[in-house]
């Protein structure tokens, strides 16, 4: 279950238990963030306001996760969580629909938010 930048800010931003929902959708996974999604947060938290607060606790539940080296060299996070999801044959934790449309595209299953609530499967 890889995770992405917008998915680890989910808890602070709409109150969600990311792991109890992925826990209720999939029952036993293991949570995986590339190392660029921890840059991003890391950069996000030394901001003030919201987002930093929300990044904070993002790199909070990083610690629950494997993170690990996208090697990819494609420009930008989301083409590296993109081509990591692909190769690797794992779902994406994210509510970027930018990202999200672009897994599917792939192929690539997503589990995104639903009526900033729950969180819901879409098969790619």
């Amino acid at each position: 279950m890889l995770l992405d930048t917008n998915a680890l800010l989910m808890p602070a931003q709409f109150g969600v238990d990311l792991y109890d929902e992925l826990l209720a959708l999939f029952g036993d996974f293991e949570p995986i963030a590339l190392e660029e999604v921890v840059g991003e947060l890391s950069g996000l938290a030394r901001g003030r306001g919201r987002d930093a607060a929300a990044a904070r606790v993002g790199l909070a539940l990083v610690r629950r996760s494997t993170v690990v080296p996208s090697g990819s060299t494609a420009e930008g996070v989301d083409n590296r969580v993109i081509e990591y999801a692909r190769q690797e044959g794992c779902t994406v934790v994210t509510n970027d629909r930018e990202l999200r449309n672009a897994l599917l595209r792939e192929g690539v299953d997503v589990v995104s938010m639903r009526r900033q609530k729950t969180l819901e499967l879409l098969r790619g």
